[in-house]
């Protein structure tokens, strides 16, 4: 088997790993699919191990039963994992304790949404950036704060820039902004338990939808702030709808079980996805061991999938 990862200048360890980590806030559409089924060709074609991540931090969205039905999906298209799946839920204590390390990086910040939007100013490339409002409080300032709200915590970051490797997207620089790590309700924010949960799983290459491009700088230097290695990265184009926006359950029959009340079953939507990867003709019946038999990164079409 070709080294799909040596194609796209990664070193790739024996014991690495790639994941697909959805939240089971809703079934999976056809671009989360496609997205499935692109990081289970690209870890399989780079001998990595594959793994699976529930991110159910914002339990206020989570619905029962989600869970179940996304990994019954994935195992229907043929997507298989290495591992039971890693469930964010349950690991609180590491994000304490990366919390931890981290305290002389953090400081409390007591913005609201609609604050931050209002002071921020227009973003000069695409990324509208904390703009430092609590950064520099004295003590007597935080200490009157929390007497009206309770805080969250972010990440001094300075205005550092961090460069990442992306094998469709090359060499990407970008500032680092003041993250979230804890939220104001006391939860863990995203950021920080994507970078603990991918270093405890030994995933050392991620591939997702080109929409978080510009979270890999910010990520990659949080990892580097807690001695974690540097992961390599492929972000993908996603799947968007006939006016161009991203693709949503409300563009319509987008679900396994939508398409299959259509008379659209798992074949015909596994050689769906693999046409929209150019890995095979329209209607061409496949498993995805044809397509991995297939697979070249530097082959896959740059531009986003329009769903009709």
């Amino acid at each position: 088997m070709t080294n799909g990862a040596g194609r796209i200048g990664v070193d790739v360890p024996a014991a690495g790993a790639g994941r697909f980590a959805p939240s089971p806030t809703g079934p999976l559409h056809l671009g989360n699919l496609r997205t499935a089924v692109l990081a289970w060709l690209f870890a399989r074609s780079s001998g990595r191990r594959f793994l699976l991540r529930m991110e159910d931090l914002d339990q206020q969205r989570v619905r029962p039963g989600l869970a179940a039905q996304q990994e019954a999906d994935l195992a229907a298209l043929g997507v298989t994992f290495d591992d039971h799946p890693v469930v964010q839920s349950e690991r609180f204590d590491r994000y304490a304790v990366a919390l931890d390390q981290l305290q002389d990086v953090v400081y409390e910040c007591f913005c609201s949404r609609r604050e931050i939007a209002e002071a921020a100013s227009a973003p000069h490339d695409g990324v509208q950036r904390y703009p430092g409002t609590c950064r520099e409080l004295t003590l007597a300032q935080r200490s009157e704060r929390r007497h009206r709200r309770t805080p969250a915590l972010r990440l001094r970051a300075g205005g550092v820039t961090k460069t990442v490797h992306d094998g469709l997207h090359g060499e990407v620089t970008g500032v680092v902004d003041d993250l979230v790590l804890r939220r104001s309700d006391g939860v863990v924010a995203y950021h920080l338990a994507v970078v603990v949960d991918d270093a405890a799983m030994g995933v050392d290459q991620v591939v997702r939808g080109n929409d978080l491009l510009t979270s890999a700088p910010g990520q990659a230097y949080l990892a580097a702030l807690l001695g974690y290695p540097t992961s390599s990265y492929a972000h993908v184009p996603l799947a968007v709808n006939a006016a161009g926006a991203r693709l949503a359950k409300r563009d319509g029959a987008v679900t396994l079980s939508d398409l299959a009340a259509r008379g659209v079953g798992v074949d015909q939507v596994r050689s769906l996805l693999a046409a929209s990867l150019g890995l095979a003709e329209p209607g061409e019946p496949v498993t995805l061991g044809t397509l991995l038999d297939r697979f070249d990164p530097l082959q896959l079409p740059r531009s986003p999938w329009v769903v009709q």
